[in-house]
Formats: C-alpha cells, structure tokens, sequence
C-alpha cells in the first residue's frame, strides 16, 4: 500500500484491529484455483467467510465518527417525497409510475391519467403495493416490470424478483380490480420475457427444464402458451442452440397495434430480429445482424444502424416497413437521420405522428423530433430544452404527439417536461435543490489518452477549492453504456449521495467518459472490443494523470469507482496502477476473467471481451485479468468491495475470490455483500444509503479526510 494509505489507516485502532480481520488465514488452497470454492454462491463456507468480511467491515466504518451521519442523511435524500414521478410508460390515456420512499422502500406500482400527469396535477390510483404483498406473500418482492396487452390494457403480466435476482415470476393482472387473476397466467421463476398474442394468449420464452436454457442461462425456446391449457402443451415457435445468448420476445406499440419482435441473441453485439407473424411464423427482419430496432411509427420499423449498411455510416437511424416484411416483400431502406461527429443517438421513442430522438452532443443531452414527410425524407425539430445539460427521454404517448423528458445536471436538480413539437416544453414537475450547488462549480475537461484520442471528463469541487484534494473518479468505459453527468446526490450510479458527501467535504468528484461507452457513437465502443479493451483502462489513466498534471490532485489521493464491468475497470487499475491510486470501489466486479464466461450470464458477454477458452484469446485477456494479476509484495491500494449474494448477473464469487487472493498476499481490503438486491447490490433505498455511508466513511478513512469532514453541514 501507499504510504499515504499506511498513514491513513494507522489513525484508527479500529480500523487496524479490522483490517487484521480481514487478513486472517485463507481457505485451504487448491492447484488450479485455491478459492474456486467462493463460487458456490449459497455455500456454507463461503456464507460464513462472506459474514467474517462483512462483520470487519462493519466494524472498521461503522463506528467511524461521520457515519451514522452520512447514513441518517442518506436515507433523507434517497427516500424523500421530494421526487420526480418519472413515467415508466404511457399505455394509451393512462401514466404507469413505480413510487419508492420512506414508508415504500420496495415501491408502489400505480397508475394515472394522461391529462392530469401532463398537467403536473396526477390523480394516481395505487394498482400493487410492493411492500404489502411481499409482506403478505412472505417474500422479499422487487418490481421488475410489466406488460400489458393492447389495445383496451386491461389486463397485464406483472414480473416480481424475489430479493431482487434477474429471475422473476410473472402473474397476470387486472386492472381494473386491482388484483392478480385467479387462474390466471403464472410464469415460475426464470429469466423469461413475454408479449401478449392475443387476449387469452401468451409468447413466452422462460425455462421449460429438459435442455431449454442457454449456455448463458437464458431461454432457448419461444411457445405459444393459450389460457386454460398447461404450459407444457404450450406450442413450439422458434429454438437456438445451446452456445447462443438467448431467444427473447417483445411486443412494440404502435398505436392501438401491437407487433411482437423475436431477437435470436447470437452474442453480446450480434443479433437475429424477427417479426412475428399472427399464425405465430417468424420471419427474419432486413437489418444487419448488429442493427437494433427501437421503436415503430405508423406501421415502420425504426432502428439504428453498428456498423455501414447499404451506403448509411455507423450510428444512423433506418427504417422500413413491417407489413412489407411480414408479406415476404423486400422492403424500402429509408434514412431517417446521419448523426454528425460529436453527435450519438441515444434513446427513440415514437409518438403518434413524430419520432423522438434523445442524442448526444459533446456529451450533452439534446432532444429533437423528426417527421416524416409525403416524399419519404424526414423533417428534424429540435426541442428548446435547457443546454449543457443531461435529457433522459422517459416516455412518449403513442396517442398523441408529447415527450416526457427529464433533464438534470450535477448541480441541477431534476425536471420533468411535457413537450409537444412546435410549443414551448411544458414544466410537469421540478425537483427542489436538495443542496446548496451555489458553492459549488462543474466544467468539462479532456485528457488525452496513451494512443492520443481525445477523452472527456466533468469535473465538479467547490469554487472554493484550491487543489491538490482527494478525488474520486467514476467511471464504466463498455456495453455501449454512455455516462452522463445526473444530479450529485444520485452520483456515482448505485453508490447513493457519496459523490455530493464528497464535494460538500472540499473534495473533488470527476465522472469520466472513456471509451466503451456510446458518447460518440459506435466507434466510441468498438475502440475497446476483446484485444482493444486496454484502451479504456488507458484512458481511465489518462483522466487521472491529467488531474495531476493540472492541480487537482496528487498520484495516491484518487479514489477510482466503478460498478459491474466499470468493477473489472477499477479492479484493473489497482493491479496495473496502484501507485496511482488510493483507494478503489469495486461494485459488482467481474474480477476472474479466466473464467468469468463459465460464471451465470457470464457467456453472454464474449462478444464484449473474447472467450477465454480459447487460446488466442486468453493471450490478451490475460494481460489485464485482475484476479491473476495480484502478486506478492506489491503495495496494493486497500479496496471497498462490494456485490450481493443474489446477483445472478455478476456472479459474487468474483468479488469474493478477489477479497480471498487480497487476503492471501496480505492485503487490507473492505468488503461488504449485501444478501439481496441482485446486479443492483440493493433490494432498496435504504440498503443503498447505509452501502453510501459505508463508502464515504471508507473514503474519509483510506483518503485521511477526517478534517475535511468536520465542515460537512451535518
């Protein structure tokens, strides 16, 4: 560890005596990989080391001096009625809104009409009580969705996870009693999706048992499944083989129809789309296999184009017609929209007669309408939304021509918009300042990477800062996942209020948009695809030299941040740059790439790093896998850890393994697993204040900001 770390954590007793914890003797080792039995995600010994780590931790951070401060306040931001009630989705006249706060930390599920939601007055009616029927079910329910069928939606298939998993059941329910049907559908827990055939029919791709699931754990079937019959009568449309990703079903609105997509998932980037004929035929869409449709309008498919087809650069918006498809006509290849350079096309929704388009600009959110014309060409409109700011586009009623758009900056709290092309955007609901950002200043730099690509950065301090301070920086750099700048209470993502905690302190707090996101477009991602993907842990470097370089802060006061892929970042980091670092948050982190595609959804993301049973490919991914990249007498920053025992995405024995390989060389490190809430580390709000107390208290610790809390305004 740094001396800077050493110095740190030698001011506490506590945290040492906790520490010492940490590094107590290891599992039995095995030849090939002594803690391959971490991996067994409900095992006894594994549990029991799992609450050895978490017991330390607790006792290290908790009775830290700020932290019951940090937690109590928290838990005020995050559960605070005080929020924007964005919509889920518009179902004809009707707004569907899930509502968590302090009394509701697992949600209501309601809804309102249009009329009274666009005027900011909603008169919502609550359909499901989350927290009651977990309670009366006797079990932890996480709201995962709905579908509901078209066009009276009177009807819809709930999807409930119980401790929050990727597994969910699905249950009819009727609207208009407020109640799950009896005898109704029932889909048992899988990883399934649904769409609605008809009123008493259903397509269904879940777990049939006998072989049905994916190499990746998803399904590999689609049924048709009609009322009243057992799901094993349920008639076969469509199969995969065993090494594809998944075999999934949608059902896209347009209006007050309904068109069912299936998408044979053949990797993590390349993809057979179908539309589904009504005699339950599926007939292959025109679009290349790493096009995305993502919306229909008036009867044409719209999507976006990975890669240049037919004359169209990469990033641009295509479209043609379903009927066409369906009546084994070639269809017409329409351009809808040529992103420019700065620009990447980000979210789509259609309206009744216009295509709302949510892109990127330099980072910064913008939002336009496009209308198709009599002669085929499409019309842009840009709506006059707040500039230099991030637009989330929520929802768009298909029954008429409105967008819900929220748009909110690090110091600008959220707020919500009715826009209608042509009129001024219409304020619904704002979100008061939950903090004093008049003390505060946010600007956009740009680093310059190892291979010279120019990468942006949001740095937010206080005006009052004169560096060098600590600093955490945050970042994902994969998936195609762009990072854009949300209000400092919700930053970094699933870590709560420690950004805004950070900077109140006199600290400094950077969201970085390294490659592998979509900030500019598909080139932005495939920058740092299977043997390029060094260049994202490079340009995460390159951010945090430039902080160096210009004042801000000093190599060992960086704390680095990220959650799931952005864990393999960080993870990375602190073994290729631990002189850089001084403390690393390591949420959800694929951390073993040696076998990280023999570990749950694991397989599914090949496309993204390569396979590692293959040779060739174990040659580049070996280079940075972070598990075997730990070595002996090495000073190694002391990490946050942190997954839970339920993410059935991320398999937990990455986290755990990479704690136990610290815990053999000797190494303090924090973990903390919490024992539900899936992928998401938390079933609800209140798990993510006391996960961002634990983290800020741990940056105060392992950065020595102990004065610089005492001027916090709690």
């Amino acid at each position: 560890m740094t001396k800077t770390l050493s110095r740190s954590i030698a001011l506490s007793l506590t945290t040492l005596a906790a520490a010492a914890l940490l590094v107590a003797a290891a599992p039995a080792p095995d030849p090939a990989d002594p803690h391959l039995d971490l991996e067994q995600i409900e095992g006894a010994g594994p549990i029991a080391t799992v609450k050895q780590w978490n017991a330390a931790t607790a006792k290290a951070l908790t009775s830290q001096p700020r932290f019951a401060a940090y937690r109590k306040r928290a838990e005020a931001l995050l559960e605070d009625d005080a929020q924007i009630a964005e919509p889920d989705r518009v179902i004809g006249d009707r707004v569907l809104n899930v509502w968590h706060d302090a009394k509701n930390p697992r949600g209501l599920w309601r809804v309102a009409s249009l009329d009274s939601f666009a005027a900011g007055k909603p008169d919502w009616t609550v359909l499901i009580d989350i927290d009651a029927l977990g309670r009366s079910e006797g079990k932890s329910w996480v709201w995962h969705g709905v579908t509901c069928r078209t066009p009276a939606y009177d009807r819809c298939i709930v999807a409930l996870a119980d401790g929050g998993t990727d597994a969910v059941v699905q249950r009819e329910f009727d609207v208009g009693s407020k109640s799950f049907v009896g005898g109704g559908f029932v889909v048992p827990q899988a990883k399934s999706s649904v769409a609605w055939a008809d009123p008493d029919a259903l397509y269904l791709a879940t777990d049939y048992g006998d072989d049905s699931m994916t190499t990746s754990g998803y399904p590999r079937r689609l049924k048709l499944w009609r009322r009243g019959t057992p799901l094993a009568s349920a008639r076969q449309l469509a199969e995969i083989g065993a090494s594809d990703v998944e075999l999934s079903i949608s059902s896209i609105i347009d209006g007050a129809s309904a068109y069912p997509v299936a998408t044979r998932e053949i990797d993590t980037y390349r993809h057979e789309i179908s539309h589904v004929a009504s005699d339950g035929r599926l007939v292959r869409s025109p679009l290349p296999l790493d096009g995305n449709l993502l919306d229909i309008i008036d009867g044409r498919a719209v999507a976006q184009l990975n890669s240049a087809w037919r004359g169209m650069p990469a990033g641009s918006l295509v479209a043609y017609r379903v009927a066409d498809v369906l009546a084994g006509t070639a269809p017409a290849i329409e351009q809808v929209m040529v992103p420019t350079k700065s620009q990447s096309i980000e979210e789509v929704a259609a309206g009744r007669s216009v295509l709302w388009v949510k892109l990127l600009d330099d980072v910064s959110g913008k939002l336009i309408s496009l209308a198709r014309g009599p002669d085929g060409r499409w019309a842009q409109t840009a709506a006059p939304l707040p500039a230099n700011a991030t637009v989330h586009l929520d929802a768009a009623a298909g029954v008429r021509d409105t967008a819900f758009v929220t748009v909110q900056g690090m110091l600008l709290p959220p707020t919500l918009y009715a826009v209608t092309p042509g009129s001024a955007p219409r304020q619904v609901q704002a979100l008061p300042a939950r903090f004093d950002a008049s003390k505060m200043r946010v600007e956009q730099r740009f680093a310059t990477s190892k291979d010279g690509t120019r990468i942006p950065y949001f740095l937010v301090r206080r005006i009052d800062s004169k560096g060098p301070v600590p600093t955490l920086v945050h970042a994902y750099g994969g998936f195609r996942a762009a990072q854009t700048p949300t209000y400092l209470l919700s930053e970094p993502y699933r870590a709560g209020p420690t950004g805004l905690f950070w900077v109140e302190e006199g600290n400094a707090y950077v969201l970085a948009n390294i490659r592998g996101g979509s900030e500019y477009g598909p080139a932005w991602h495939d920058a740092t695809v299977r043997e390029k993907h060094q260049n994202a842990f490079d340009d995460f470097y390159a951010v945090a030299e430039d902080l160096v370089r210009t004042g801000v802060t000093t190599k060992g006061r960086i704390a680095a941040s990220g959650r799931s892929n952005g864990g393999l970042l960080v993870s990375a980091a602190m073994t290729q740059r631990p002189d850089l670092y001084g403390a690393i948050v390591m949420g959800s982190p694929l951390a073993d790439m040696k076998r990280y595609s023999q570990l749950l959804a694991g397989a599914s993301w090949m496309g993204e790093y390569g396979d590692p049973a293959k040779p060739e490919d174990w040659a580049f991914i070996r280079l940075y896998s972070p598990y075997q990249a730990l070595k002996p007498g090495v000073r190694y920053p002391a990490p946050f850890i942190y997954t839970s025992t339920k993410d059935d995405r991320v398999h937990p024995g990455h986290a755990r393994k990479f704690a136990a390989r610290l815990q053999d060389l000797g190494s303090p490190f924090y973990y903390y697993e919490a024992l539900e809430g899936g992928h998401a580390a938390g079933a609800d709000r209140r798990e993510d204040a006391y996960r961002a107390a634990l983290i800020t208290t741990y940056l105060d610790t392992v950065l020595g900001t102990e004065k610089a809390a005492a001027r916090s305004p709690n």
